[in-house]
């Protein structure tokens, strides 16, 4: 319950992000080719058309993100090793751009950036044993015995 729970929360916030990102990307971008605004001697047109490429890029990634999240939340079953990748690199996104943003933005920009990286790391941590029931199973299950030795036979005793 509490996984399900997590990742559908993450998958909203992912997708909130995301759309927060494409229209920062989208204001910067249109400042950019009514400013005229250049980065030694560059084209303002390649600029902006790069800001909006970012963003459009940045969003896809994130709702990406938000639906691999969404579909284990809905399937309640651990996301497959691809889309664990595409988690744990939106995670590690989420710490770097953390340290970049209490710089530049601050703290408040900071909590929000901890808190998706938060969803993210507790996501992948809830389902990383791989095993999925009804009951929210996983590490609250008892461990399976191991097999017995010799195929199952009971030694006879003298």
């Amino acid at each position: 319950m509490l996984r399900r729970l997590v990742a559908g929360l993450a998958a909203i916030v992912l997708v909130a992000e995301a759309a927060v990102l494409v229209l920062v990307h989208l204001v910067l971008g249109r400042t950019t080719a009514n400013q005229s605004m250049s980065i030694a001697g560059s084209d303002p047109d390649v600029m902006s058309k790069a800001t909006y490429a970012m963003g459009a890029g940045m969003g896809a990634f994130l709702v990406l993100c938000a639906v691999l999240t969404a579909v284990a939340a809905l399937g309640d079953r651990p996301p497959g090793r691809p889309a664990r990748v595409l988690l744990v690199i939106a995670a590690v996104v989420h710490a770097v751009l953390g340290v970049v943003t209490v710089a530049l933005v601050g703290w408040p920009a900071f909590a929000a950036t901890m808190l998706i990286l938060c969803l993210l790391v507790l996501t992948l941590t809830l389902y990383a044993d791989g095993r999925a029931g009804r009951d929210g199973g996983g590490s609250g299950d008892a461990p399976q015995p191991p097999p017995p030795p010799h195929g199952g036979l009971k030694p006879t005793s003298p």
